[in-house]
């Protein structure tokens, strides 16, 4: 377990829209009993380092689940639940309401989409202590691609199959098990600076840090399927 050091202040946020598109109700779905955003909270509070977390929604229904979960319900306006807004734009006003509610300024702000169920407390406490320690901009949760490396990537030309990635031709590439490593985003943990986030509008920064999670922790809930993986995913866990 990491070893905490000194005190900061640390703010949560949790973003959880209403209108989402491709399954309705998403956020507040239930898998094995559980709405999804509450495997989040749960994660959260067990993390034991926040000194708030807070639910951003436009929804009631979803606001009232974070509530009883015991997350502070944070409304936000529909101006910034649209499909075009930014996330950084949502959190950053999230930020700045937290900050006028609880009378503070934080030093690290962290976000944690709902999409992401297997991501456990300790994982909350490890990119967020690499933050701190090294004073990064930003640390952020990757896992390594496997069999969807770029290399691997196409697109359709005139019917033809052609690299997408021209500069790495496939055919150059060798084995699986050669390739470069490479990671991608697993949208489990945004952790960053305050002030990055609130002065530059960004969530990155010019020093940006992985947090390396396994690829059965980076389950990212898009689509039916994911959610019938993830579900098994957690009953094996019991």
């Amino acid at each position: 377990m990491v070893k905490w050091v000194g005190k900061n202040n640390i703010l949560a946020v949790i973003q959880a829209r209403g209108g989402s598109k491709g399954i309705p109700g998403k956020n507040i779905k239930k898998i094995n009993g559980i709405p999804l955003l509450v495997y989040t909270v749960m994660e959260a509070f067990r993390s034991d380092i926040f000194d708030h977390v807070v639910v951003s929604s436009d929804d009631e229904g979803i606001l009232r689940i974070a509530e009883s979960s015991t997350a502070y319900p944070l409304k936000r306006p529909k101006r910034l639940a649209k499909d075009e807004t930014l996330s950084y734009e949502s959190l950053r006003w999230a930020t700045l309401e937290c900050e006028e509610l609880f009378k503070r300024k934080y030093d690290y702000v962290v976000e944690l989409p709902c999409v992401s169920p297997l991501r456990k407390d300790y994982h909350i406490r490890e990119a967020v202590f690499k933050l701190i320690k090294t004073g990064a901009d930003s640390v952020i949760s990757v896992t390594q691609m496997q069999d969807k490396h770029p290399v691997r990537m196409k697109r359709i030309v005139n019917d033809q199959i052609e690299d997408f990635c021209s500069e790495y031709p496939e055919g150059d590439a060798g084995r699986r098990q050669d390739l470069e490593p490479c990671y991608i985003r697993n949208g489990g943990i945004y952790s960053m600076k305050r002030d990055l986030l609130i002065k530059k509008h960004t969530r990155h920064g010019k020093d940006s840090r992985p947090y390396i999670m396994d690829e059965f922790s980076s389950v990212n809930i898009d689509s039916e399927i994911d959610f019938k993986l993830a579900e098994a995913l957690l009953n094996d866990e019991s």
